[in-house]
């Protein structure tokens, strides 16, 4: 069990940084949009937030991937990856949109999964509760960071737009479902400090 976890685990993070984790193939929700006419400038700024949003992803995949690991209960590994699946879907979405925007991923991807499987490995030591608390207020986090980068996107920009908006609703499904299987609430320094390492990512994955 504990060997096939772990191919498990490191085949998903060679997929995840190269070619993109096993995902539903949902389409891209941009998919039959127009690409619209952006200047440079909007250009570059659009593709600094796809780039933020592609390496929470890169993140989100880490993350789950790391509580899925040590977690005990087969419901709640379900639970897990497929989350982690329907996360992939936003991550073959925002890969594309950097591809259509000529722009690349963060150079710091590896570091960003690596460390989000570690806070993984972390939260579902301590329990079912605590583990689900920790996907409750990561997708929390995700869904305001998402609607602040709906306000900042460029007003032409119909195609990222649309991938952010189900991004969102996705993530707030996700939160909701681990509420309903048990979360507990984490600590308010535990939240500030989730909120400070995600802002360290966002900041460096904008330009790099």
């Amino acid at each position: 069990m504990g060997l096939d976890r772990l191919i498990v685990a490191l085949d998903n993070a060679l997929k995840s940084l190269t070619i993109g984790a096993p995902h539903s193939g949902r389409p891209s929700p941009s998919a039959d949009l127009p690409d619209a006419s952006l200047t440079d400038s909007e250009r570059r700024h659009a593709a600094g937030l796809m780039r933020v949003n592609h390496a929470g992803e890169i993140a989100a995949q880490g993350l789950y991937q790391g509580q899925a690991f040590v977690a005990r209960e087969a419901e709640l590994r379900s639970l897990l990856l497929n989350a982690a699946r329907e996360e992939a879907d936003h991550l073959q979405w925002t890969q594309g949109r950097l591809d259509q925007l000529g722009a690349r991923s963060s150079v710091f991807n590896p570091l960003w999964y690596a460390g989000a499987f570690a806070l993984g490995l972390a939260a579902g030591c301590l329990g079912r509760k605590k583990s689900l608390a920790f996907l409750v207020e990561t997708e929390r986090q995700v869904e305001a960071h998402l609607t602040g980068h709906l306000t900042r996107l460029p007003q032409a920009d119909t195609a990222s737009r649309a991938i952010l908006e189900k991004m969102s609703s996705d993530e707030k499904e996700h939160g909701e479902s681990a509420a309903r299987a048990g979360a507990e609430s984490l600590p308010e320094w535990v939240q500030a400090a989730m909120k400070r390492s995600a802002k360290v990512m966002t900041q460096t994955a904008y330009f790099l």
